[in-house]
């Protein structure tokens, strides 16, 4: 009854830019926090980025001063921003989201949804 459903992924060169969008929909009360995580071949999933419904966001060593992580909560939708990307960012992203589902769907208590990822090629 929740869907995470991204866009934005694709191949560009090193030192390029790529917006990736995330959009929950759905029968939601609530979303807590939202991030991206990536998964590159061979690898773990790993934290990318998170941003809660109020507070900090998060961002790995690897990606701080170039990613950017937002919401618009009016649209249920999470954002990342890469810029100055690098060949080591190639991989999957993920986005992730804590729901709580209104009251009679079912689902009215905390879960958390994934997205199917869209890759992000990074070409030196």
């Amino acid at each position: 009854q929740v869907q995470l459903v991204e866009s934005g992924g694709g191949l560009v060169q090193a030192g390029g830019s790529l917006r990736l969008s995330c959009a929950a929909s759905g029968s939601i009360f609530r979303i807590s926090h939202m991030a991206w995580y990536r998964q590159a071949p061979g690898k773990q999933r790993e934290l990318v980025a998170s941003i809660p419904s109020l507070g900090s966001t998060i961002y790995a060593d690897s990606v701080k001063g170039r990613f950017t992580i937002s919401r618009d909560n009016a649209k249920n939708t999470v954002y990342l921003q890469m810029n100055s990307l690098k060949p080591e960012d190639t991989a999957v992203y993920y986005c992730n989201a804590n729901i709580i589902g209104t009251p009679y769907s079912g689902s009215y208590y905390p879960q958390d949804y994934w997205g199917q990822g869209t890759q992000v090629t990074v070409s030196s």
